[in-house]
């Protein structure tokens, strides 16, 4: 679909340039990740009074302390913090921008589309393994972690999209993902369901993948291929087919690409095992079932 430019006035374009810039200097400076984003936080949610009073001593309400504390990354827990097979030294980092980068989401200044695509862009730049350029990222974008991100040149991720990164995630130049889609890395034992599993998922160049639609861990989506809406994706998917269904399976290659693809025929297989991701966890490690059950079958009595 052809687009046309669209640009802020002067003066609102400047004031975006230095804030962008601004944040993108602390950050990539010495300073200490917690107290850049919870400077940049209690500015963008106009707090800037209230902090300060509360630090010289002043009362708050128990609810107004909350808040105030809150803008601190350090004292936030994300669902990602308890899994026990992280990185923790890469994780530390990490959980403050995405603290960042899931609080700036919820300020109004996540609906300007100009000015959070590039505030978008700047922090995947400091939170993915690789982050490419011209890289559009929409509102409502979640990951586990970030770390494990790969992404390429001119990709587009559109609203409420999930990126799961518990094991490995890396995705192509020029692809396309719509709302609501959902990538995995990660999986768990149908017996046990503590215990997990990790994979790279791999969506490659061109690849577009339409709303709704779920891409299961240690999958491959290949080369200009299209996944269909709600579809759901538990085998990989060749280089120009178009896959639709639950599961999804190949129902077709896209027009004109027929001699570069593979047959219909078996085209979908897993090889999730291939792209299996080993770990190894502390040997002092406190851990916990937070589930509690008895997992032994019936036969085992």
């Amino acid at each position: 679909m052809t687009k046309r430019y669209v640009s802020l006035p002067e003066d609102a374009e400047a004031g975006v340039q230095d804030f962008i810039e601004e944040v993108d200097e602390r950050l990539s400076s010495d300073e200490d990740t917690c107290k850049v984003v919870r400077d940049v936080l209690v500015d963008l949610f106009g707090d800037r009074e209230a902090y300060e009073a509360w630090q010289n001593g002043e009362p708050v309400s128990n609810a107004e302390r909350v808040r105030l504390q809150g803008y601190d990354p350090c004292n936030s827990t994300l669902e990602s913090e308890y899994y026990a097979e992280k990185d923790e030294e890469k994780f530390r980092r990490s959980k403050h921008l995405q603290w960042l980068w899931r609080q700036f989401d919820a300020t109004p200044m996540a609906d300007n589309v100009d000015f959070a695509l590039r505030f978008r862009q700047m922090l995947a730049d400091h939170l993915f393994e690789e982050a490419g350029e011209n890289l559009r990222i929409f509102k409502g974008v979640t990951f586990s972690y970030g770390h494990n991100i790969t992404v390429g040149d001119n990709t587009v991720i559109h609203d409420d999209v999930h990126l799961d990164d518990r094991g490995k995630l890396t995705i192509g130049d020029r692809v396309s993902i719509s709302d609501g889609v959902h990538i995995y890395s990660h999986d768990h034992d149908i017996v046990d369901q503590t215990e997990v599993r990790n994979y790279e998922t791999i969506v490659g160049d061109d690849a577009r993948i339409t709303y709704d639609s779920m891409i299961r861990a240690g999958c491959r989506v290949g080369k200009n291929a299209i996944v269909g809406a709600r579809a759901v994706v538990q085998g990989d998917v060749p280089d120009h087919h178009i896959a639709v269904g639950m599961p999804a399976r190949s129902v077709k290659v896209k027009p004109g690409w027929e001699s570069a693809a593979e047959p219909i025929e078996n085209a979908n297989p897993n090889r999730q095992d291939e792209r299996r991701i080993e770990y190894d966890l502390p040997e002092d490690l406190d851990v916990f079932d937070e589930f509690g059950r008895d997992l032994r079958p019936p036969s085992a009595d």
